[in-house]
């Protein structure tokens, strides 16, 4: 996995989507497209995005849930909101650092 070194995110950071309302901790990454076929193409057309871009894995939450995501690098953005993520998995894997990141826990494997 030597790709993931190019990808504009790491694990560990809050992102939020480009266009919908949700934000998310990044818990793994696809140096590519690696879901499948019947999932790009539920996509509407006019917003699917590129195959050939890191994919990001989200603990995500919005307003009304928490669920897990995956999107692709060009919709997401940096996501300088200080509030606290309230997905009920981070804590199994990530540890919240003074600086508002995450940090991956100790002996937690990707």
């Amino acid at each position: 996995m030597n790709d993931i070194k190019h990808a504009k995110f790491s694990i560990g950071q809050v992102v939020r989507h480009r266009l919908y309302p949700f934000r998310g901790l990044i818990f793994d990454i696809d140096p590519e497209f690696a879901n499948t076929e019947e999932w790009w193409l539920s996509i509407p057309e006019e917003v699917r995005p590129r195959k050939d871009q890191p994919y990001y894995h989200l603990y995500a939450e919005n307003a009304e849930t928490t669920y897990l995501a995956y999107v692709s690098e060009q919709n997401l953005l940096l996501d300088d909101n200080a509030a606290p993520l309230r997905h009920p998995d981070i804590g199994e894997r990530f540890i919240k650092d003074g600086n508002g990141g995450y940090r991956l826990r100790p002996g937690s494997t990707n």
